[in-house]
């Protein structure tokens, strides 16, 4: 049996968009679309107090249309699926760290998780890689810091580590920057037609993400997804270990005339096609729940006492008792109303989420999120766009998405800069 899976490059809040170019697209191809998988640049943006917390410059932070899904208004017309980015409201994903409903239908999968969808095994890691804060752990509290804003997202060991951890087969991974190297086993020339500034960063090797190469590499999925550079490019990884590949698709941002959607065909069981917490991803979060790293410094595995034959056995028994249906969606924060807007110091800090609270109280794990140590902060010096859009291989023109957040760096990001 095959399952339709629609992949989004960059998402940027536009759902409404992405939602509407997906149905028109069931409808003119007579298809039905099972899911759909983004790759970061989400933007959960609840309310006005979560754009403080969205990593834009100032005067692009914009509500979009997150909220209408969050608040009940709309639902979500597919199961979706999605990653964090560099541009996102983290002081809401923060919330839901080890993955749960951003609203109804749509799952977050964490700062790195796993999940089933029917018999397909989907895993991901949110963020960008930046070496300066790779070895530190979570150290970053609310209210977030400008400095805050700009660190939270990027990719920590301790969560490529646990996802390292992972020996059962992967059949979709998604990242939102590339895996370093990968522009090897794709059409370069192409590429860098469209991209003559990416040639000195490929030569460098510096043009993506090395713990994502890494688990590239451990992890042999069949598919694998990216977004962030904002162009369409693929490639074919040959795994020399066993003769096992993987297609590699980088997809655009929500647009017209780009190329930011792509449906795939995979081999699926009959059914129930719905989202199931995965076996081995909640041991692997057993395991190492006890050295999540809250402050600068990273985790202390020395420290790791639990066996994963042990956690397994723990979490086949708990499944067994309760499902593996992931708990269910909860409203936190209060909902954005355009009429009337919210008075500041309404509301404000950290909301415990209530599924991850019950995750942590079905792994009989503590809970860790809004742990404040003294050491945590680090020193100083430390309408349907279905006009114009392809669905099939091969992209268009935009500068890097990024916002750097080295001490030197003061540049606007370019993405803004054009479109403002």
């Amino acid at each position: 049996m095959q399952m339709r899976i629609a992949v989004e490059g960059c998402m940027h809040g536009d759902l409404d968009n992405v939602y509407a170019t997906l149905l028109h697209l069931q409808e003119v191809q007579n298809i039905k679309i099972d899911l759909l998988l983004c790759c970061g640049d989400f933007q959960a943006v609840r309310n006005e107090k979560d754009l403080e917390s969205l990593n834009v410059p100032p005067k692009f932070r914009s509500m979009n249309s997150f909220w209408k899904y969050y608040s009940g208004e709309k639902v979500a017309p597919f199961p979706t699926i999605f990653i964090g980015g560099n541009h996102e409201a983290s002081n809401y994903l923060w919330e839901l760290y080890y993955g749960g409903w951003a609203a109804p239908q749509i799952y977050f999968l964490g700062f790195a998780g796993v999940i089933k969808f029917g018999n397909i095994r989907i895993g991901g890691l949110s963020g960008i890689y930046k070496s300066h804060h790779y070895n530190m752990g979570h150290y970053e509290k609310l209210p977030y810091s400008e400095q805050d804003i700009r660190s939270i997202y990027h990719v920590r060991e301790y969560d490529v580590h646990k996802l390292l951890q992972i020996e059962e087969p992967i059949d979709i991974f998604l990242s939102h920057d590339w895996p370093v190297g990968i522009t090897a086993c794709g059409d370069l020339k192409a590429l860098l037609r469209q991209k003559p500034f990416f040639e000195q960063e490929i030569q460098e090797g510096t043009l993506g993400s090395k713990p994502a190469a890494e688990l590239l590499g451990k992890l042999r999925p069949s598919y694998w997804f990216s977004a962030h550079l904002h162009c369409k490019f693929a490639a074919l990884v040959q795994h020399e270990k066993d003769g096992h590949s993987t297609k590699f698709l980088a997809l655009d941002k929500c647009l017209p005339g780009r190329n930011f959607l792509q449906v795939i065909e995979i081999e699926s069981g009959p059914g129930p096609h719905e989202l199931q917490l995965d076996e081995e991803w909640l041991a692997i979060t057993r395991k190492y729940n006890a050295v999540f790293p809250l402050t600068i410094k990273n985790a202390n595995y020395n420290s790791v006492h639990l066996g994963t034959e042990q956690c397994l056995q723990f979490v086949r028994n708990k499944l067994q008792t309760r499902g593996s249906k992931p708990f269910e969606f909860v409203q936190t924060a209060p909902c954005y109303k355009p009429s009337q807007p919210v008075a500041d110091g309404v509301f404000h800090g950290f909301y415990k989420n209530p599924q991850t609270e019950a995750l942590l109280q079905f792994l009989e794990l503590e809970y860790l999120l809004n742990k404040m140590p003294e050491s945590r902060k680090p020193a100083a010096n430390l309408a349907p766009l279905i006009s114009g859009c392809s669905f099939d291989y091969l992209g268009e023109d935009i500068p890097i998405d990024d916002i750097d957040d080295t001490e030197d760096s003061k540049e606007v990001d370019p993405e803004y800069a054009q479109e403002g």
